[in-house]
């Protein structure tokens, strides 16, 4: 990885999807990237199954910061998210430094509200489908799609 760590961000908000979350984080941890939860506030957020954490860094603390790749985990928080201005356009600078932005389930809400997915292939939860459609997406019905640095 050179003298530098690479970084990783997931986002956090409440009624995100535990196993979205804490899997993705931990794997990341243990392939031996930094990995910070970020979140709008310092303050308890609660997952749809009832568990509760607290962000390692607000977003304020990390707009500066290079992250070489974001995680956007599932359930309602990617709604939460969206509403918040600095989220939105943290989501953005990560994508023009050309780094790459992992959305699962309800997680390309965030990417629609962040403008990035117009011409892009993007799955996500069948629910949401016609919002990112709106939007200007390609829906495929995938486990997993690849488009360009979104996957």
């Amino acid at each position: 990885m050179g003298t530098e760590q690479k970084k990783v961000a997931v986002l956090i908000d409440n009624l995100y999807e535990e196993l979205e979350f804490w899997y993705p984080y931990y794997r990341m941890k243990e392939a031996g990237y930094e990995v910070y939860s970020v979140a709008a506030e310092n303050r308890q957020y609660t997952g749809k199954n009832g568990l509760k954490v607290f962000p390692d860094k607000t977003i304020n603390e990390v707009l500066s910061t290079n992250f070489n790749c974001l995680i956007i985990p599932g359930g309602f928080a990617p709604d939460y998210l969206r509403r918040e201005p600095q989220i939105v356009e943290f989501v953005k600078r990560i994508y023009e430094k050309n780094n790459f932005i992992a959305a699962i389930c309800h997680g390309p809400w965030l990417l629609s509200s962040a403008g990035l997915i117009r011409n892009k292939m993007i799955t996500s939860f069948y629910s949401i489908k016609d919002d990112l459609v709106n939007a200007g997406a390609y829906w495929i019905d995938q486990e997993g799609v690849v488009s360009d640095r979104i996957i």
